[in-house]
This record gives structure tokens, C-alpha cells and sequence, in this order.
């Protein structure tokens, strides 16, 4: 008889109100809303008793613990029981490697280690205290935070995309040696320069010169802001030639210019890739892959940037958050990508796209999770863990 009134309960409910929504931060009894609930009133000097020693077991818990609300169908009071708490694992401590030293010939297998930890699980924060009301037992609203280990913002997953774009801009996993690099490469974009190639005639070589002259009046750049400003949107050198070729590598070795190609990147490429990638369900390789489109191609709209990119991918696939499979819509990208790469004479090798990124999404890696084995305009490297 209890078995048949519970089911006849349960199956006056939506799905959704038998779900304990978690990722809101709301644990709640599933029959709270009834009336027939209501109706069930408690002790409440047991339950009193017993909520002092739930709050009292609450602020020890280190992750979240399930917790099973009262029976409403049982006319007796129970008692909530305790929860003990979870002893959560400590963390494996983080060993960051070195980053190698450049190699002399690039076509020798360049190796690294990267070291994978195991985070701590997430702390559970008690946001609010249990509460009775009308013999309602109301459980605390906790809040659960989202393991990034699977995002490419991660120290180690950063690095690792910092080493990959290197591959692919210098032939070398070592980027951070790459602050002084500057060059004309012949593309028509002018000087390309930096950890990730900022190009006097793309604009963000000037912002960076700008940002880095806020920071730093008076740097060794500065005298070369007018010229920047003349020589944007075209391949000039006008203003600049050797003398600022020359000026750039020693202001290479001023950390307050390396940190300011750091923050650069991150404003301009770095975070907005990893934001659109989330935004649309990628992982780690999808993130990584938006990243290095937007590196190459610029943040715009049209269709050889990595907004026409994406937008060409979604006419042939969903992503993960439209209900797409997420290795389909990255090989759409991909197509769209190297379509886009095609059109512009200095971009028609397309070996960052088919002999790195799509090697590693055809293994099923999605996680970008070492070891990574891939080659660029034919040297090849080696990621070890």
C-alpha cells in the first residue's frame, strides 16, 4: 500500500521536479511543493536536535554529500540522520617542466614532458542554513564549482597551446624564446613579431607597442608609435626597417615588454577563443583549435576570419551545445578552416590544420592530453608526458 501511494506521488511530478537540480546550486525535498506534504507535521524538538548536529556535520564537508529528505508518507517523526563527511584525496603536487631550450636543428624530434596532475575534488560551500518551515525540513543551497582540468585555460593546457602555435609560427616548442623574434615573412601583413606573430599591418603589433608604452613610458618602442600608426593595413616598412627590427629584440629582454605580449594575447586571441569555444561545448582540442584559427585569421565576421570560419562550419554541422557531436562539428571546422587558409597565397600549407589538429582529433583526443606526436612543414615534435 505505501509502494502504491508513493508511485501515485511520484508520477503526479515532471521529470523536473524529481531532479535535484545541482548545477543551480538547489537541493530540495522532491515533495516540498504538495500539499499532502504540508500536511505531515513533525516533532519539532526531534527535529530541532537533529538539525543542530546537521549544521554542525555541514560545516565539516569538503564535497558534496547526497542527503535524502524526509519520508513524507511516514506519519511518525524520523530523525534526519547525519552525513559524515568525505575525506577528500590530497592533491598530487604540480611539477611545472622547464621549457626546453630551442634546438639548433628543428628537424630533430623536439621532446618535453608535461606533467598531468590530479586536481583536489571541488569544495562544496554551505551557502545557507537548514531551515523548518510548516514541518518542511529545507535543505542548504550549495554551490558547486566546475573542474577546469578539461579546459585549455589551465596552466599546463595553456602551455601546451603556447608550444603548439610555436610549432607551427617557429619551428620550435620553446615560445617563450620567441619574444624577440621579428621578421618580415612576406605575407603581405607587414612585420610579424612576438610569442604569436603580431604584425604591423594587422593593428594588434600598434596595441601592443601602445599597451606596452601605458605601461613602460619612455621604452625603446615608443619612438616607433607614429610610424606603427602610418604603416597599418599595409606591408610597409616606412619608419621602421632596421633600426626597429634591432629595438625590438632588446626590448625582448624587458619583462615588462614579455608581460605585455603575454596580456596582449590573452586580450585579443587567448580569451576570446576559449570563451566562443565553452560557449559552444568544445574541450580542450576544440578550444585549442578555435585559438590557432584566430591566431592566424583575425576575430572577424568575414569569411576567411574566424568568425566567417565558424560560421561556414555551422552550415554543415551543430556543436555540442545545439545538440551536434562535437568530433563532426570540429571536422567541420577544420574543412572550413583549411578552405579559408587555401585562398591566400601565404597560407597554403595547411599543416597546422591536417598534420597536427586533425591528427589529434582523429585519435579521439579531445582533451588535447599528452603524449602529442605531430609534424609541421616537416619537422616533427614530440609532447611527452
Amino acid at each position: 500500500m505505501v509502494f502504491v501511494a508513493t508511485f501515485g506521488l511520484l508520477a503526479g511530478l515532471t521529470n523536473q521536479d524529481r531532479l535535484t537540480n545541482l548545477y543551480t546550486g538547489t537541493i530540495r525535498p522532491e515533495l516540498s511543493h504538495r500539499k499532502s506534504w504540508k500536511k505531515q507535521k513533525p516533532n519539532r524538538s526531534t527535529l530541532s536536535s537533529d538539525i543542530m548536529k546537521l549544521n554542525n556535520t555541514f560545516t565539516r564537508l569538503k564535497v558534496v554529500a547526497a542527503m535524502n529528505p524526509l519520508n513524507p508518507l511516514n506519519p511518525a517523526p524520523q530523525a534526519v540522520p547525519e552525513v559524515a563527511p568525505v575525506v577528500q584525496p590530497a592533491a598530487v603536487p604540480s611539477n611545472s617542466p622547464a621549457p626546453p631550450s630551442p634546438g639548433t636543428n628543428n628537424t630533430v624530434l623536439n621532446t618535453q614532458q608535461v606533467t598531468q596532475t590530479t586536481a583536489p575534488l571541488p569544495t562544496a560551500p554551505i551557502t545557507s542554513p537548514i531551515t523548518v518551515s510548516r514541518g518542511v525540513t529545507k535543505l542548504p543551497t550549495i554551490s558547486i564549482p566546475v573542474s577546469n582540468l578539461a579546459n585549455l585555460d589551465s596552466a599546463a593546457k595553456k602551455d601546451l597551446a603556447m608550444q603548439l602555435v610555436s610549432s607551427a609560427e617557429n619551428s620550435s616548442l620553446n615560445w617563450t624564446a620567441q619574444y624577440g623574434y621579428i621578421e618580415d615573412i612576406g605575407d603581405g601583413r607587414g612585420y610579424t613579431g612576438g610569442i604569436i606573430g603580431f604584425t604591423s599591418g594587422t593593428h594588434d603589433m600598434l596595441e601592443l607597442v601602445r599597451y606596452y608604452t601605458k605601461t613602460k613610458p619612455g621604452n625603446v618602442l615608443a619612438q616607433y608609435l607614429p610610424a606603427l600608426v602610418s604603416v597599418d593595413g599595409t606591408d610597409s616598412h616606412a619608419g621602421l626597417g632596421a633600426a626597429f627590427e634591432s629595438d625590438w629584440k632588446k626590448a625582448a629582454a624587458d619583462t615588462v615588454f614579455q608581460q605585455a605580449q603575454n596580456e596582449e594575447r590573452d586580450r585579443s586571441y587567448f580569451n576570446p577563443a576559449a570563451r566562443q569555444a565553452k560557449a559552444d561545448g568544445l574541450k580542450a582540442l576544440g578550444q585549442f583549435i578555435y585559438y590557432d584559427a584566430i591566431v592566424m585569421h583575425g576575430p572577424g565576421e568575414d569569411p576567411v576570419s574566424f568568425g566567417g570560419i565558424r560560421a561556414t562550419a555551422l552550415k554543415k554541422a551543430k556543436t555540442p551545445t545545439q545538440g551536434g557531436d562535437e568530433v563532426i562539428y570540429l571536422h567541420a571546422f577544420l574543412d572550413a578552416r583549411a578552405a579559408a587558409m587555401r585562398t591566400e597565397a601565404a597560407h597554403q600549407n595547411v599543416d597546422r590544420v591536417e598534420t597536427a589538429q586533425r591528427v589529434f582529433l582523429r585519435a579521439g583526443n579531445l582533451d588535447l592530453a599528452p603524449p602529442l606526436k605531430w609534424s609541421m612543414y616537416g619537422d616533427h615534435f614530440l609532447i611527452n608526458q
